[in-house]
């Protein structure tokens, strides 16, 4: 079940919402982990009982954990989590990576001139990845005394089964939402934020994503000897917009729907083609994934705190990871270390920390020079040209196809003749979309929103109008008229899945 379908948005959501509204004699946390195992089984079919079975040893282990480290025997505690940890990479690995691993096995099997092996073909479960990472960070957190095990199952099994961020994030710590797992309310601020947030998300997708995708779909998939360079920066352009957009809208949805039922979920993208360094890129996208791997893998590996070979190491490391944990592809792992390598160089250059996930440094109050302007822009170049080029591995089928797209870039495209030239994509619609993208990829609507705001306000004890009414009135008509767009789109559109739910 998709956020963006009808059968979500008028059937699934308002019962759940009717439901929790009313004074149950049962717990809503108990609500939501049935109205969470509903959602999940509609597209994981038998793979629920998979995720059931997995919390329940999570579940488990963690209390024990608990129990031994209340004990004072800290070593068993630790041979029980390097277990359970070993128990989620083995379930992920088994599922994700067996294939991966196999057939490049059989490749060295083949130059000595040794029979293949085979695996049975085994179908990913939706969102495996994010699951194993939360339950990771769970027992990991048990351990190191960042958070007590939950006593009772249900509200464990909530805090891994969650709906709104179990498919696709955003990866959210045990430690971030216990207290709010426990008690917590519903207020009518609550309910209209969560509603413009998961409008806005909802729009995301389905007025820009899903617009943007045809275009990037169908000239990646052209043979290489039909790439030209036109043809070749439209596809990256409308890919660039349409991962964020597709990613950063399914997290406006998973946030606001999280509010609507009285969670506070962490933001997941800070405006990161914005960015001025790779490094501040990933202070900005994917943050709970960057941050993930900055506390469970980089620190644990050392970070920063070893000589500046191992940093540079460390960062590789992470990064590596990070590719391999996006899918069993070797374009994924080229992206990885790509991103790494930037890191690195970056490091090299600035003495930065390279830490991936760290805060962004507070911005300076003061009149920004010519100078530090044009710096500005030729960082925020720099750096959006690193991430388009990343984003050729990121989509590209194989490496090969990412060596032609790349290319075809530079103009090194054949250029075949082919039906379609790239002024056959730039529809009307798609022109509309690609502005929004672009504006909406930038903090200038946030900013205009909060000036019109202001202005509002300060006009009421000057001229006593409807003036401050104005804002909160184009606002509603706004999300209207974006809500009225996107259903409309989703039910004339085909079926079109979040770019992260292969994860």
């Amino acid at each position: 079940m998709l956020f963006t379908e009808p059968t979500f948005l008028f059937v699934f959501l308002p019962v759940l919402l009717g439901l929790y509204a009313l004074p149950l004699r049962f717990s809503r946390n108990a609500l939501l982990l049935v109205a969470s195992i509903a959602f999940y089984a509609t597209g994981g079919g038998a793979f629920t009982w998979l995720m059931l079975a997995s919390i329940a040893v999570n579940y488990l282990a963690a209390l024990r954990i608990d129990r031994l480290g209340q004990l004072g025997d800290a070593l068993a505690a630790a041979r029980l989590l390097r277990l359970t940890v070993a128990a989620n990479l083995l379930v992920l690995g088994l599922f994700k990576y067996a294939g991966f691993v196999v057939s490049n096995l059989n490749g060295l099997l083949a130059v000595a001139g040794l029979a293949p092996l085979t695996v049975p073909a085994i179908a990913l479960p939706i969102g495996i990845s994010f699951f194993t990472f939360h339950a990771i960070s769970y027992v990991v957190d048990v351990k190191r005394g960042d958070a007590v095990a939950q006593k009772g199952p249900v509200d464990a099994a909530l805090y891994l089964l969650l709906f709104p961020q179990l498919i696709a994030g955003p990866i959210i710590r045990y430690r971030d939402i216990a207290a709010q797992l426990a008690t917590r309310t519903v207020a009518r601020a609550d309910l209209a934020y969560g509603s413009r947030r998961f409008i806005v998300g909802l729009a995301k997708k389905m007025l820009v994503a899903n617009i943007v995708a045809g275009p990037a779909d169908q000239i990646f998939a052209l043979p290489a000897a039909q790439l030209t360079a036109p043809l070749a920066w439209l596809a990256v352009v409308c890919y660039t917009l349409q991962i964020y957009f597709d990613f950063s809208g399914y997290s406006d949805m998973a946030i606001g729907l999280g509010r609507l039922f009285g969670f506070r979920f962490p933001e997941n993208f800070r405006y990161p083609y914005a960015a001025a360094s790779v490094q501040d890129f990933w202070r900005r996208w994917h943050i709970s994934l960057s941050s993930w791997f900055r506390d469970y893998v980089y620190v644990p590996l050392g970070g920063n705190r070893v000589s500046p070979g191992r940093t540079h190491l460390n960062l590789v490391t992470v990064f590596f990871l990070c590719g391999l944990w996006h899918g069993a592809s070797w374009t994924f792992v080229a992206w990885g270390l790509f991103h790494g390598a930037f890191l690195v160089i970056e490091r090299l250059r600035a003495g930065a920390d390279g830490e991936p996930g760290r805060a962004p440094l507070t911005p300076s109050r003061r009149a920004p020079t010519a100078r530090g302007l044009a710096r500005r822009a030729a960082g925020h170049a720099y750096a959006l040209a690193v991430v388009m080029v990343g984003w050729v591995l990121f989509r590209a089928d194989t490496l090969s196809g990412a060596g032609a797209m790349l290319g075809a870039l530079v103009g090194l495209g054949d250029g075949a003749p082919t039906a379609y030239t790239w002024s056959w994509y730039l529809t009307p619609e798609l022109l509309l979309a690609m502005g929004a993208g672009v504006i909406g990829s930038t903090p200038v609507v946030p900013r205009l929103t909060r000036r019109l705001l202001r202005a509002g306000s300060g006009a009421t004890g000057n001229t006593g109008s409807m003036l401050p009414w104005a804002p909160s009135a184009v606002a509603a008509v706004g999300l209207a008229v974006l809500f009225g767009a996107s259903i409309m789109l989703s039910a004339a559109r085909t079926y079109s899945p979040f770019i992260y739910f292969r994860f």
